[in-house]
C-alpha cells in the first residue's frame, strides 16, 4: 500500500526571497556608489546572485508542487535538487567576480568616501537578508525543502559577508590602510566558494536517492519491531528522500493461512503507527507468506 499527503505549496517563500534580493541589490549598490569600496561592490554582486537563485527557486518549487501524473508516479519533488545545484554554481560565479575584483583593487588601492553612510546602508541590507534567511531556513527545515534551505543558507552567508565587509571598511577608515578593503573582499570570496561547494554536494546526494538519516531509520525499525511476534516478521526495509518527500518500503512476513483482510488490517496498523511519528512519510508495505522460502530471497534489499 502507498499512503500519500498533499505537499504544502512553498512558492510564496520564493517570492519573499526575490523581494529581499531586489531590496538588497538597491541598498548595496547605493552603499558601493557612495563609498567606492570593492568590498561593498562584492557584497552587491552576491545579492545579484541571490536574485537569480531566488528566481530559480521559484521555478523549481513550481515544478515540485505539481502532483504525480502518468509519467511521474512519485511526483516532481526532485526538481528542487536542480535549483540547489544551480544555486551552488551561481555562488561560484559570484565568488569568481569577487576574487578578481579584490585582487585588482589590492594592486590599485583607492581611498574610500562617505564610509558612515555606506556602512549604514549595508547594515540595513544585512538586516533584511538576515530576517528573510531565518524564515526560509525555518520553513525549509520544517518541510524538508532543500531549495528553501539552500536559499536560506545563501542569504545567511550573505549576512556574514556583509558583516565582514562592514568590519573591513570600518578598519580601512580607522587605519587608513586601503588594501585591507581588498583583503576582506578576497576572504569573502573564499567563504562564498565553500558555501557553493557544500550546496552542490548536498544536491548531488539528493539525486542519488540517499537514505533517511540513521536516527530516523532506527526509529522506523523500532516501530516495526513493536508489531513483531511469532507470526509477524519484517525485512527489506528501505528508505529514501526525494526533495520534500520521504519514502519507505518494507516486506511483512505473515502466516500463509491469513486472509487478505487480516494482512490488510496489519499493514494499515503499521502504516498508522509510522505516520504517527512521520506524517509526511510515504509507506509501501509488501506482504509475504512466512513459510515460503521465496519470501526470504529479497532479505538483502
Amino acid at each position: 500500500m502507498l499512503c500519500m499527503n498533499t505537499p504544502t505549496d512553498l512558492r510564496r517563500y520564493a517570492w519573499l526571497s526575490i523581494a529581499a534580493a531586489l531590496v538588497t541589490i538597491g541598498l548595496k549598490t547605493a552603499a558601493w556608489y557612495v563609498t567606492g569600496s570593492v568590498g561593498l561592490l562584492s557584497d552587491a554582486a552576491e545579492s545579484v546572485v541571490n536574485l537569480v537563485a531566488a528566481v530559480m527557486a521559484l521555478a523549481a518549487l513550481t515544478v515540485a508542487a505539481k502532483p504525480a501524473d502518468k509519467n511521474h508516479h512519485f511526483g516532481h519533488t526532485k526538481a528542487e535538487y536542480f535549483s540547489a545545484a544551480v544555486e551552488g554554481l551561481m555562488i561560484f560565479v559570484a565568488a569568481a567576480f569577487i576574487l578578481v575584483s579584490s585582487i585588482e583593487r589590492f594592486f590599485n588601492p583607492q581611498e574610500l568616501d562617505n564610509v558612515g553612510i555606506g556602512l549604514g546602508i549595508s547594515l540595513v541590507a544585512a538586516a533584511v537578508n538576515g530576517t528573510v534567511a531565518v524564515v526560509l531556513l525555518q520553513v525549509g527545515r520544517r518541510h524538508r525543502s532543500i531549495t528553501l534551505v539552500a536559499d536560506g543558507k545563501h542569504l545567511m552567508t550573505d549576512v556574514w559577508t556583509s558583516a565582514g565587509v562592514v568590519v573591513g571598511v570600518l578598519l580601512v577608515a580607522l587605519t587608513g590602510w586601503a588594501r585591507l578593503d581588498a583583503l576582506i573582499a578576497f576572504l569573502v570570496g573564499v567563504n562564498i566558494l565553500v558555501t557553493g561547494w557544500r550546496l552542490i554536494i548536498q544536491s548531488t546526494a539528493g539525486f542519488m536517492d540517499v537514505s533517511l538519516p540513521k536516527d530516523d531509520n532506527d526509529k522506523i525499525r523500532s516501530i516495526l519491531e513493536s508489531f513483531t511476534s511469532d507470526e509477524v516478521q519484517f525485512h527489506a526495509l528501505r528508505t529514501r528522500e526525494a526533495g520534500r518527500l520521504r519514502f519507505m518500503s518494507v516486506h511483512i512476513l505473515v502466516p500463509g493461512r491469513w486472509t487478505v483482510q487480516a494482512g490488510h488490517d496489519l499493514t494499515e496498523n503499521i502504516s498508522d503507527g509510522i505516520r504517527g511519528e512521520y506524517p509526511e512519510l510515504r509507506v509501501i508495505c509488501h506482504v509475504e507468506p512466512i513459510e515460503d522460502p521465496r519470501s526470504y530471497e529479497d532479505e538483502l534489499l
